[in-house]
C-alpha cells in the first residue's frame, strides 16, 4: 500500500490529510506522486492518520500480494 491508497482505504480527502498533518495539499500531492518523500516522524504520523503501518506506506504494491513460499 502506498499513501495514495491508504489515504483512499481509510476514506479521507487529500485536504483532510493535509489539514490533519497540518501541511499544504500540495504537499500530500508531493508524497503521492512520489515528487517527495516524508521524513520517519512524519511517516508514523500519516501510519496513525490511515490506520496502517509504516511498512505498509512503504512496502511496493507488488511486495505486498507476494505470500511467503
Amino acid at each position: 500500500m502506498r499513501i495514495k491508497e491508504a489515504r483512499l482505504t481509510a476514506g479521507i480527502t487529500q485536504e483532510e490529510l493535509a489539514a490533519r498533518m497540518k501541511v499544504d495539499r500540495s504537499t500530500v500531492t508531493k508524497w503521492e506522486n512520489g515528487q517527495s518523500n516524508p521524513k520517519v516522524p512524519v511517516l508514523l504520523k500519516l501510519a496513525d492518520i490511515l490506520g496502517c503501518t509504516v511498512d505498509e506506506l512503504l512496502r511496493p504494491q507488488a511486495e505486498e500480494k507476494q505470500t511467503p513460499a
